[in-house]
């Protein structure tokens, strides 16, 4: 069996977890699931004692939660943090993103989605389940959200990157029976952000923890194929924008770099933007730094495929 890489890489700990912040407590919650998750064998994990609140695992119910633009632009995005597929790190690469982009004008939808190592029958699918599910709730709400703009994009980072492309390229894999109409709407994003993703599924360019996580300790060939999103770029492959650090320790920038060759020989090459420093997890990234600037750079970039 072909295995992903299985050497130790560096844990995925942002800096400034913290307690849950007011802001995510006093966000809309909209679960995913009228009558909660199809796929069966939840099973809670232990905490590791280092992880702070705003690490959120034992995710029995996926959801969204909404941050409500002040000033909207009937446009939204649905965001989706990463975590080494052991976590959802919804401060750095949820809160903090749904600021920045309230501050001009979207609507943002955080995912919550179920971790794959948490007992789950369908452990590779649950995650994409939960990706395809919330587009098109989304999309179900839009009226009632203020959301008038049809075409709404995905920003994902790390692993919730790997999630990002996994959606772009698989929105229309079939993962469960419809339980309602939402079911029947697209899920297929407009656009993608792709902030230091996770997109190799084996070495050398791996991130193994993610890999690992996602695919269990022995995957086969066929199931690393359709987990490895490169595989499955085509011509309906929506416009993607690449985010990574050239320093990046834990998820090689090489990662973003054969995702925008794939987008390239399908026809339809993405903007990237690489920087010379900012590691890893590094959100929104420092304001007196380069790679703190991509937020802006990605509203123009949106607005310009607007």
């Amino acid at each position: 069996m072909t295995k992903p890489a299985q050497a130790a890489t560096p844990l995925l700990i942002p800096e400034g977890g913290g307690p849950l912040p007011a802001a995510w407590q006093a966000a809309q919650r909209l679960p995913l699931w009228p009558k909660g998750a199809a796929d069966k064998g939840f099973t809670p994990r232990e905490r590791r004692a280092d992880w702070p609140q705003t690490f959120l695992s034992n995710i029995a119910e996926p959801e969204l939660r909404l941050f409500r633009a002040a000033k909207p632009n009937g446009k939204a995005l649905l965001v989706i943090p990463g975590g080494a597929y052991n976590f959802v790190s919804i401060r750095n690469e949820g809160v903090d993103v749904a600021r920045v982009f309230n501050a001009v004008g979207y609507h943002v939808y955080v995912l919550v989605y179920r971790l794959p190592g948490e007992g789950w029958a369908d452990r590779a699918d649950v995650p994409l389940m939960d990706a395809q599910r919330a587009m098109r709730l989304i999309r179900s709400r839009a009226a009632h959200d203020g959301v008038s703009d049809p075409d709404i994009a995905v920003i994902g980072f790390s692993a919730g990157g790997h999630l990002a492309a996994s959606l772009l390229t698989g929105f229309e894999e079939k993962l469960a029976q419809p339980v309602d109409a939402i079911d029947g709407l697209d899920a297929r994003p407009h656009a993608a952000i792709l902030v230091y993703p996770v997109i190799a599924m084996v070495a050398p360019y791996t991130h193994a923890w993610s890999a690992q996580t996602l695919l269990g300790p022995s995957p086969d060939a066929a199931l690393i194929a359709r987990r490895s999103p490169v595989q499955h770029v085509s011509a309906q492959t929506p416009p993607v924008f690449l985010v990574h650090a050239l320093d990046d320790d834990a998820v090689p920038y090489q990662n973003s770099v054969m995702m925008a060759e794939a987008l390239t020989k399908a026809g339809h090459a993405p903007e990237m933007h690489l920087f010379a420093e900012g590691k890893h997890g590094f959100g929104i990234g420092p304001a007196n730094g380069s790679a703190g600037q991509w937020t802006v750079l990605a509203q123009k970039w949106l607005a310009r495929l607007g």
